[in-house]
């Protein structure tokens, strides 16, 4: 027997002592001793460009009340960023990560000494009511907020009911203090009125305009003692003829106040009258106890934070867990008074049943995940939710998209209403009209608007017929995928039937060639194609980031990209490349590992797909990156804007181990949980627990599962299950076990008897010609026959490609199986004599308007510049020439612009003229000046027009039209470069 030393056994000894106490300090390792309640930071989102607020709230309150520190800009969506050091005041409405700013209504401020209206802040109270604050004395919990307002020094703390706001301001001077009511703040005032019911009370209403056109604001203001002034009985309503502040938009409420005092107030609002503010004012706050009210708000959150209960050692890593599930529930909000009544889509007053009713949806981003963990942990609440959405319907003729304060505001696409109720309806939860919601989900499916006529009658939307057309494309076909699902489990087939189909039209713009989705002009793919490029094709994203969206019919993208090997690369090179954005800048495009891009919506369930393929350890790889890269505890702790919850419910539903990639499917893709256990309290009385054994910063893959003692191997897990109550345990390792979850995967599919066949394409190297032109007919479909018509003859099987001698329309469909496509169109144009053009002027690739002959191809742009027709210059001035093929008389030369001033499009300031014989000299022949105003919004076009009054001829015409230049200082962008849009340069 070998003998160790004296020394290599000390050594031995001292290595297996380390080991053990290494392993005792890990398995003594505390879980953190901290409540949900405390964990909770509000200011996770309030900096960068999370667009969160710090203020008190209730869980889907109707008061939002919080301190206003920005009055616009992007970064001041929400009216708070954690960057400034200044308060306008505090207001009572606020939304929550979103793109587009609203709200800031009933805005109060507490000042002392003389009363100063100027809203802006300078240097001192002399200029204004805004003050300074230290930031060391804003603290912020759910339910409560509180800062020292340093210029006027004053402590204010706040708290609220869910329809009552409560302020306590400590006036720490004696002197003469002032309570600011300000109506005039944020938002265009369309009409309000301010009235003093008695000494301790002021009533009042505001109408506004922003990005909801017209929102309805009552409240009434009590305060615990009386004001000096104004005295009671006074009333001042809007007056056209009356521009001073005072007595009008603002009122200034007065009180000699001692060292110390305290005043508070409770303000009840409500969308439908004084009256309802009054009674949802004098039902949830009756009393004058701050403390009482601060209390009850905690309470309250305590209940709805301990829904899910998690127990970890890592503090940040619960602070972000229990933050994101607290900002998945301050939004939507309720909208409805205390007794039912509330204002509908109609701005008519009209009273709900036993449902409470709610705005500020967001569905463009939260029905991919903050919907469906909703239908987990909010069931009561997500019938209320559809049924407000019936509500719309009925009042508003349509589902919502982007409701807020009882206006459909249009933004986004898609009609994602719809996948939220068919995600609840197949997950078992009831309580609302079935089948008035599935003839309202078809009603949004056969509009007409939006690209729909094109989509529905293509079967796919043309770029030139509607902005965003591939993503358009993809969300409408993904939206009708789930009207057919939620026909399929209502026993309706025949609607099922039409929307399987329209479900896979995501087939029709998925390019082999490239593996892309690719938009689509004149029957072919659009020109200048780069995957990178943000372009008006996509919304808020390029082609990478929309090519994986097709979660209805995973198998079938998989197939497009020619198997699970092809589709498994294309996944590690979505997330490994090293390519960067190009194109328009998109500020929501953020928090990029690769190409993917956590920070905006369209990536979210992407990290999941590996599943699918036969590959969770790869998803449990990215999964575990995304948390914790994406994620701090921190201001700037969001990648993206919050987006009313959809940050946060992804980072709630993935920490414990699973996410909702195809919301409309009862089931949930695993991930890799991120805390040692994970508790759902389910509304059914039901716990489902989530464990996690020898979890570690590095054993992040799954090694083997059980679900309620039995050994499981899916790397997804049932709705049903989860509601049923049980515990799904997982073993961790920190290598993959790639065994474990690659079987029994459901993945999303279309069953072959319901497979629609891919429109072909056209591939010609341009639409105009001037002797003869090859038209080549390629198919997306293997195996598919081809056919095709020229001029409206017969259809004929395509063998060889097509020459075109004359201008003529072509028409072609494919077979595959015997399922026919929809039929395709394309038109092309002989330019008789011949014309040519050569650019000296480089156009920017994303506005290419169809490559080097757009500006002498026939079609012309209209007012919507992101159709494609138009080739766009930034900066530039464009020098173009167009070869006519000899010398001819010129009878007309025009040059179509456009002007587009919000997105920083100017006509020309002048376009000059010139002709020449042999292309080298060149004589004027005009200058045309710009005649319209260059501050007139709206889109326009215009022709720059010249018809000589005497024989004019030359071979070549030279363009030269001039760049606006730099944006004027009245522009929102100015200092900034303008853009020069042209298209169709005619000679006749």
């Amino acid at each position: 027997m070998r003998k160790l030393s004296l020394t290599k056994l000390v050594l031995f000894v001292a290595i297996v002592s380390t080991i053990v106490s290494c392993k005792e300090e890990k398995s003594n390792k505390q879980d953190v001793d901290k409540s949900a309640y405390e964990l909770v930071n509000p200011f996770i989102g309030t900096g960068g460009h999370g667009h969160t607020y710090p203020g008190a709230t209730l869980p889907f309150g109707m008061v939002q009340l919080s301190p206003d520190t920005r009055l616009e800009g992007w970064d001041g969506c929400s009216g708070y960023h954690y960057s400034d050091s200044i308060i306008y005041g505090f207001s009572h409405t606020h939304l929550s990560g979103t793109g587009v700013g609203d709200y800031g209504d009933v805005l109060l401020m507490p000042t002392q000494g003389k009363v100063q209206f100027d809203n802006g802040y300078k240097t001192g109270v002399e200029n204004g009511y805004a003050s300074l604050f230290d930031k060391k004395t804003e603290k912020a919990s759910p339910g409560y907020y509180e800062v020292n307002l340093a210029e006027h020094h004053i402590d204010v703390r706040l708290t609220s009911t869910k329809r009552v706001g409560i302020h306590e301001y400590t006036f720490n001077k004696a002197d003469t203090s002032n309570i600011i009511l300000d109506l005039d703040h944020r938002d265009e005032l369309i009409d309000y009125y301010i009235e003093t019911e008695n000494k301790k009370e002021i009533i009042g209403h505001r109408i506004s305009s922003s990005w909801a056109k017209e929102q309805h604001i009552y409240f009434v203001i009590q305060f615990s003692r009386e004001m000096d002034y104004p005295t009671f009985g006074g009333t001042w309503y809007k007056d056209e003829n009356d521009d001073d502040a005072f007595g009008t938009r603002k009122l200034a409420i007065r009180f000699s106040t001692k060292k110390s005092e305290k005043i508070m107030l409770k303000v009840g609002i409500s969308a439908v009258s004084i009256e309802g503010a009054r009674a949802n004012l004098e039902a949830e706050a009756p009393h004058w106890n701050f403390e009482k009210y601060k209390a009850d708000a905690k309470t309250e959150w305590e209940k709805a934070l301990g829904k899910i209960e998690v127990k970890g050692t890592d503090e940040d890593k619960l602070a972000i867990f229990y933050s994101a599930l607290y900002h998945t529930m301050i939004v939507p909000n309720l909208f409805s008074d205390v007794d039912g009544k509330y204002r509908g889509m109609d701005q008519q007053i009209h009273q709900a049943d036993n449902t409470a009713v709610y705005t500020v949806f967001s569905l463009w981003d939260t029905f991919r995940g903050a919907h469906p963990l909703y239908t987990i942990i909010e069931q009561e609440k997500t019938k209320d939710f559809i049924s407000t959405f019936l509500k719309h319907y009925e009042q508003g003729g349509e589902l919502p998209v982007w409701e807020l304060a009882g206006n459909e505001t249009g933004c986004m696409i898609g009609y994602h209403a719809v996948p939220v109720i068919t995600d609840a309806y197949v997950k078992g939860i009831r309580g609302f009209d079935a089948n008035k919601a599935l003839i309202a989900m078809q009603h949004s499916a056969t509009l007409n608007h939006l690209g729909l006529e094109s989509y529905k009658r293509k079967g796919f939307i043309a770029a030139g017929d509607e902005a965003e057309s591939v993503s358009k494309t993809l969300e409408y076909a993904y939206d009708d995928w789930c009207i057919a699902q939620m026909a399929h489990w209502m026993d309706k087939e025949a609607v099922y039937s039409e929307y399987i189909k329209r479900g896979q039209y995501f087939k029709n713009i998925f390019n082999p060639k490239v593996g892309f989705m690719q938009s689509k002009m004149n029957g072919g793919w659009s020109f200048g194609f780069d995957p990178t490029e943000v372009n008006f094709n996509f919304t808020e994203a390029n082609s990478w980031q929309y090519s994986m969206f097709a979660p209805q019919d995973i198998a079938g993208l998989i197939q497009l990209y020619g198997g699970a090997e092809k589709f498994d690369k294309k996944l590690d090179e979505l997330f490994a490349t090293e390519m960067v954005l190009s194109g328009r800048h998109q500020v929501d495009i953020t928090g990029l590992i690769g190409q993917y891009a956590h920070g905006n919506e369209p990536s979210h369930h992407m990290a999941y797909l590996y599943n699918y393929i036969g590959k969770p350890w790869k998803t449990q790889e990215k999964i575990n990156q995304i948390l914790n890269e994406q994620y701090s505890n921190t201001p700037v702790g969001l990648s993206g804007n919050e987006d009313c919850g959809q940050m946060s419910a992804w980072y709630v539903l993935s920490a414990m181990g699973f996410y909702s990639v195809t919301p409309g499917l009862p089931y949930y893709a695993i991930g890799t949980p991120h805390f040692d256990k994970a508790t759902i309290h389910l509304e059914n009385g039901n716990s489902f627990k989530i464990s996690a054994k020898n979890l570690s910063d590095e054993n992040i893959y799954i090694q083997s599962a059980t679900l309620n003692g039995k050994d499981y191997s899916k790397a997804a897990i049932m709705h049903a299950d989860i509601m049923a109550g049980g515990e799904l345990v997982f073993e961790m390792g920190n290598q993959p076990n790639k065994n474990w979850g690659i079987t029994d995967m459901p993945v999303p599919k279309i069953e072959e008897k319901e497979q629609i066949t891919a429109v072909p394409y056209f591939s010609s190297p341009s639409q105009t010609f001037s002797d003869s032109l090859v038209i080549e007919l390629e198919n997306v479909a293997e195996n598919a026959e081809l056919f095709y018509s020229v001029e409206n003859a017969d259809f004929v099987k395509y063998e060889t490609p097509i020459t075109l001698k004359v201008s003529g329309k072509i028409e072609a469909y494919a077979v595959s199986n015997g399922v026919k496509s929809h039929v395709l169109n394309s038109s092309y144009k002989l330019i008789k004599g011949g014309r040519t053009i050569q650019l000296e002027t480089e156009y920017s690739n994303q506005y290419s308007g169809g490559g080097n002959n757009a500006l002498i191809d026939y079609m012309k742009g209209n007012t919507n510049f992101r159709t494609g027709f138009w080739q766009g210059y930034e900066g530039k001035d464009l020098i173009a020439v167009v070869d006519l093929g000899k010398v001819k008389t010129i009878n007309r030369i025009a040059v179509g612009a456009l002007q587009d001033i919000k997105s920083w499009i100017f006509y020309p300031s002048e376009i000059e003229l010139l002709g020449s014989d042999n292309g080298t000299s060149f004589s004027k022949i005009a200058v045309l000046k710009n005649d319209f105003p260059a501050n007139e919004y709206g889109a326009f076009t215009k022709e720059f027009e010249f018809v000589p009054t005497t024989k004019v001829q030359y071979r070549y015409i030279q363009v030269l039209a001039k760049n606006y230049g730099v944006i004027p200082e009245w522009h929102l962008g100015a200092g900034g470069t303008a853009w020069l849009f042209l298209d169709e340069i005619t000679v006749e």
